[in-house]
């Protein structure tokens, strides 16, 4: 019928549905299973996003689909955090404590990255009973307030403020600045590897350094690897390749396979904090939902039994490998990553933008960072194929000579 609106969903979604973007990707999603995204007319994309970082084991794995399903059947939300014991939050806990290197082992779960980020902040401040806290240039860590005090974009923190007071930023990877750290700083927060920052990887000696420094001055160290867990940078926590620990680890994305779910893992001593002087420091209604938790814990076990953080390091060579033979087509100015956070960098913000463009009219997600927009960021599930490599390879290859041509 004329004048009669050919696609009524998209119509809603725009004007009732909050938007974040003057231009959103816009692709219905009828269904996703695995490592592909299937829209309502029926074209499949191949997803080398991962859902920005969430579905590591792809999506709606058996495993996970059966434990939600279980799960929901047995009972949902029953009782303010920390009241009631839920089977699925033990597991799942006592599961991590196992993995994490002891002394962390006591886990808080949260719905979601940014405020499992607020929950460290809050604990490392009660324990030290110190007022500053130390980030750096280039780091994400949420949108929330207090984790938008401590991402380091300017653009990002300028229509907010005031944010937190005594918040300091550090050059990432610069050792020489990390005196700034002393007995006034509560924690330092930082990103194993910066993604939403464009990827970038710290020399060797950084980490160890950081955690040096915190230990002359007694400031916690918050690792912030809600990108980085989970097997995507080819061990099971990207801290792993420097065999750095840190007093609160914090996760989300990927942990709960698909579900929302955050956590900050502590030392007892540290975790303890939250439950005295006063009791209820900090609490969550719906935080480790027991749904969110049961997927969770048969996500992890999947990825654990599977060996997907090995698979992830022999993946990403291969990846990584393929795409610097691209360099050779023009427009490509670095690649770089670990496992399977890939960093692909281009020339210039213009060519960036058609070359994504380009890839998903092909049947290809991807996504440039948000502190960057010459780095496109690639993060497939680790169980994607080596046949599913190579096809979107190829997309990227032909993408990459149309968007440079």
């Amino acid at each position: 019928m004329r004048g009669e609106n050919p696609n009524p969903l998209k119509d809603d979604f725009l004007r009732y549905v909050c938007q974040t973007s003057a231009e959103p990707m816009g692709v219905e999603v009828e269904r996703a299973d695995g490592c592909r995204i299937t829209d309502r007319s029926g074209k499949t994309y191949l997803d080398f996003i991962s859902g920005i970082g969430v579905a590591n084991i792809g999506h709606a794995h058996p495993a996970v689909v059966k434990a939600v399903a279980d799960q929901a059947a047995r009972y949902l939300h029953v009782m303010v955090y920390g009241e009631f014991i839920q089977e699925p939050q033990v597991r799942l806990a006592k599961r991590l404590a196992e993995l994490v290197s002891p002394p962390l082992s006591v886990t808080y779960f949260t719905n979601s990255g940014t405020e499992a980020v607020e929950g460290a902040l809050k604990t490392a401040k009660k324990y030290t009973r110190r007022k500053t806290l130390i980030a750096f240039k280039g780091g994400f860590h949420g949108d929330t307030q207090g984790s938008l005090s401590v991402t380091g974009r300017d653009v990002y923190q300028k229509p907010f403020r005031p944010l937190l007071p005594n918040v300091k930023f550090l050059p990432f990877n610069g050792i020489k600045h990390l005196k700034a750290i002393d007995r006034h700083t509560a924690a330092v927060i930082v990103e194993p590897i910066q993604g939403e920052g464009g990827v970038n990887i710290p020399d060797d000696d950084f980490l160890p350094k950081l955690r040096e420094r915190c230990d002359e001055t007694g400031a916690l160290l918050i690792f912030d690897e809600v990108m980085t867990g989970m097997g995507r940078t080819g061990r099971l926590f990207a801290c792993q390749h420097w065999n750095v620990l840190p007093d609160i680890l914090v996760l989300a994305k990927a942990l709960g396979g698909g579900m929302p779910l955050g956590a900050f893992i502590g030392r007892p001593e540290i975790m303890k904090t939250l439950s005295i002087d006063p009791p209820l420091s900090h609490v969550t209604t719906f935080g480790g939902h027991p749904v969110s938790c049961a997927a969770g814990l048969a996500a992890l076990d999947f990825l654990i039994e599977n060996k997907l953080p090995d698979r992830a390091e022999r993946l990403g060579r291969y990846m990584m490998n393929q795409l610097k033979k691209l360099s050779q087509i023009g427009g490509v100015k670095e690649v770089r990553g670990k496992g399977l956070l890939i960093g692909f960098e281009l020339k210039n913000a213009q060519l960036t933008e058609r070359f994504v463009s380009y890839c998903r009219e092909a049947g290809l997600i991807l996504g440039w960072t948000l502190h960057s927009n010459t780095v496109v960021r690639l993060a497939p599930p680790l169980v994607m194929s080596e046949d599913e490599i190579n096809k979107g390879i190829e997309i990227i290859r032909a993408a990459l000579m149309k968007a440079a041509s």
